[in-house]
């Protein structure tokens, strides 16, 4: 059985970038495995622009985003196999993948960093009423027809959902000569980034209906028409708000969830909130030697986020093939009101260099509002924000001689003045 330093599962933003920078921080010996024919990961279907605005200060597109790091992972010559589907992850890291050349392949790693990415809910998750047509789509399967395969999949289109990908396709279906009726979403709020909803929806004259849900979809062979209603506050349908759209085609938008097969197979302790894995300040899992970054760890709103947090995996991997992290639990990390999670879930402050950067998400829309930051329940810090909003990611860096005196928890809370 062939050894490697790092095994990286997963070839899109975050594995690519964590695979570079491990390389640079002393291990050449690394393997990146990545099921699809080709690395980028979901990149490679995002043809329009938004991307690298952080990383590298310009604005690409996600196949040229992605370029930017195979290219540096090409001239360091890191191995990596395409078409290799991982299917099995033990805790003692051994890794056993498929392919059509090598057939089937067991390899050992002394680390492993997941870079799984995430998939989209269905409708199966969401329990929409109605008969089960032909035409009902996730946004990110119609979106890799669209840009990759090159065919559109309806010419009247309802979208429910108004997470990022669900407003780039109304503005994408649009562009290519279809009918977009509408957006719907639950909440009463966008759960997709402020200038999404400015260039995808309002430029383009499609309305958003908060506050409402699908009731029902008609149509035995293909979908011909769906009736959305406005809901009330505990999110049930309110008779008599129903509006009926023709359509032969509904996109569905309705979240994102870390694909975590492999963590489960590897008893990798899961997070309730994210759904991904539960990791400390060096992105180590609950599994000692396997680390997680990206979409696989919890959703994000900016690729650049994702492969920010891939690089700090890539690092601590290195750090653990040097022996230089101490396993130690060190205190815990919680969002209180207002707060969805607050990650990384476990810090150990032997391991922080020079400061930690919180990532968490609000539960609702924040104007005027402050962030409250407690250490073991005493108030530490007050800072002010004009606006929060779940659909974009809020950060909190911390000096590290801030954190040294936590003895058991850090909380972060959202509130007013």
């Amino acid at each position: 059985m062939k050894e490697y330093e790092i095994v990286i599962i997963g070839g899109g933003s975050a594995g690519l970038a964590s695979a570079i920078e491990a390389y640079k921080n002393g291990c050449k010996s690394i393997l990146i495995l990545e099921r699809d024919k080709e690395l980028g990961g979901i990149l490679l279907q995002c043809i329009h622009n938004g991307f690298g605005l952080h990383m590298f200060s310009e604005e690409l597109s996600g196949p040229a985003y992605a370029e930017r790091y195979i290219e540096q992972l090409k001239e360091l010559g890191i191995e990596y196999k395409v078409n290799s589907m991982v299917i099995h992850l033990s805790k003692d890291k051994i890794i056993q993948y498929v392919n059509p050349t090598e057939g089937y392949v067991s390899v050992k790693a002394k680390a492993v960093i997941l870079a799984m990415g995430c998939r989209e809910r269905t409708r199966g998750a969401i329990a929409i009423p109605g008969y089960r047509p032909s035409g009902i789509w996730t946004a990110g399967t119609a979106q890799r027809y669209l840009n990759m395969e090159g065919y559109l999949v309806g010419k009247r289109v309802f979208i429910l959902g108004s997470g990022d990908i669900g407003l780039i396709m109304a503005r994408r279906m649009t562009l290519e000569g279809a009918k977009v009726c509408g957006v719907a979403e639950l909440m009463p709020y966008s759960n997709g980034l402020p200038r999404n909803i400015k260039q995808c929806l309002e430029d383009f004259d499609i309305p958003l209906y908060l506050s409402h849900t699908i009731t029902n979809i008609k149509g035995k062979d293909r979908i011909n028409s769906l009736v959305i209603a406005q809901v009330d506050d505990k999110l049930c349908p309110i008779k008599g708000t129903e509006k009926e759209f023709e359509v032969d085609t509904l996109l569905l938008s309705v979240g994102l969830i870390p694909e975590n097969g492999l963590s489960e197979e590897a008893d990798i302790l899961l997070h309730e909130k994210t759904k991904g894995a539960i990791v400390n300040e060096s992105y180590e899992t609950s599994v000692e030697g396997i680390f997680a970054c990206g979409n696989v760890l919890h959703v994000h709103d900016l690729v650049d986020y994702v492969s920010s947090e891939g690089m700090k995996a890539g690092r601590a991997a290195a750090k653990y093939m040097k022996g230089e992290l101490t396993q130690k639990e060190g205190f815990q990390t919680e969002g209180k009101d207002g707060i969805g999670y607050v990650l990384p879930h476990k810090v150990n402050v032997d391991n922080v260099e020079d400061k930690i950067e919180c990532m968490f998400r609000v539960t609702g829309i924040y104007k005027k509002a402050v962030i409250r930051v407690y250490k073991d329940g005493n108030l530490f810090k007050t800072i002010k924000k004009q606006h929060m909003a779940p659909a974009e990611m809020e950060k909190l860096i911390l000096k590290k001689e801030e954190i040294e005196d936590i003895k058991s928890v850090l909380s972060i809370e959202a509130g007013y003045e």
